[in-house]
């Protein structure tokens, strides 16, 4: 939903800012008869403020660690949380913010459950510290507040 520019208020700056986090849950599924035993470890994206003003895309990035007894192969998939893998958001009570999830960089494959045009990420290992890389869209005029979103993420070895 855009909305027009705010106007500044007598005494605060011109820009103002809007914090934004994303929160990470972990989920372990785990396949009987496996000898491996493998751990989720997840370190969630903080975006910081969101300048509204800005023409750059906010950036963050988090990690999603797995530790295995013996070298494991594996896949890590993360849900839409709050959206959907095209469009994710993250909520403030009504108040919506564009964000995506990616599993590169470049931000052009995100990551997700192999379902709607979304990847998962494989691997293999003892330990493996896989970057997720997040950005919030430029251009974005939402409520001031503080946004957040849960993702569930999915271990399979």
């Amino acid at each position: 939903m855009n909305r027009p520019p705010r106007k500044p208020v007598a005494g605060h700056p011109a820009r103002q800012k809007l914090a934004c986090l994303l929160v990470a849950m972990g989920m372990l599924v785990m396949a009987p008869l496996q000898a491996a035993t493998c751990t989720l470890s997840v370190q969630a994206l903080d975006f910081g403020n969101y300048d509204f003003q800005s023409s750059i895309d906010l950036e963050s990035v988090g990690h999603v660690i797995v530790t295995c007894d013996v070298s494991s192969s594996f896949t890590i998939a993360l849900s839409p949380g709050g959206g959907t893998f095209a469009a994710r958001t993250m909520q403030n009570g009504a108040y919506r913010l564009n964000y995506n999830l990616y599993t590169d960089a470049t931000q052009t494959m995100v990551w997700g459950d192999g379902s709607g045009g979304s990847t998962v990420v494989g691997g293999s290992g003892t330990q493996v510290d896989q970057t997720v890389y997040g950005k919030a869209p430029a251009g974005q005029n939402p409520h001031i507040g503080i946004y957040s979103d849960a993702i569930t993420v999915t271990l399979t070895f």
